[in-house]
């Protein structure tokens, strides 16, 4: 079975200090959260398809907060992954756009999936990793898709489109030898 690995924030989610409209989902940390719309859904069809796991660049207390909003009482996640599961690296390109080195400004998280396949939860072909921030994914690039980032919009459809996306490839043997950049036009 195939393993989806989550990202959270403009994937799942959208968190913000301001309201962006009365809707909100709920509130964390000071952060109003908005859940992209049919969210409950793509997550309840998405286990009777494949093995489950989340995976966010945001704090691990941040993490563990959101994932006991949005997913029911013993969702089976495989695991769930904050920042220190990530590696921190030197974001060269901002480096070249400054064109000096700053510590705070040109560090970039990424998320380095032969992590997961060395902890057995699945092998590499058998891995997709959902995230709206490519640089984040840099080293996955046959693992991933990119939804379009998600701000909060009510009027927002990409779950509906992206589950059947990934139903309709779950019986592909390797993962990474399919081209998912056009993946909403399967």
């Amino acid at each position: 079975m195939k393993l989806i690995v989550l990202d959270l924030d403009e994937t799942l989610i959208h968190a913000t200090k301001k309201k962006i409209h009365e809707k909100y989902s709920f509130q964390v940390f000071n952060y109003f959260v908005y859940k992209r719309p049919f969210l409950d859904v793509f997550l309840s069809e998405l286990k009777n398809h494949f093995k489950v796991a989340v995976w966010s660049s945001a704090s691990d207390d941040y993490v563990a907060e959101i994932v006991a909003k949005i997913f029911p009482e013993n969702y089976p996640l495989e695991f769930v992954w904050g920042r220190s599961k990530c590696t921190l690296q030197i974001d060269s390109q901002n480096i070249d756009d400054y064109g000096y080195f700053d510590y705070f400004n040109h560090m970039n998280y990424v998320k380095i999936l032969k992590k997961v396949a060395k902890k057995k939860f699945a092998r590499l072909e058998d891995i997709l990793i959902v995230d709206d921030t490519p640089k984040k994914c840099k080293y996955n690039y046959g693992n991933a898709i990119y939804p379009t980032e998600f701000l909060g919009d009510s009027n927002d459809n990409e779950l509906p489109l992206l589950l059947d996306y990934l139903i309709s490839i779950k019986e592909v043997e390797n993962v990474r030898t399919l081209e998912k950049r056009n993946w909403k036009n399967f």
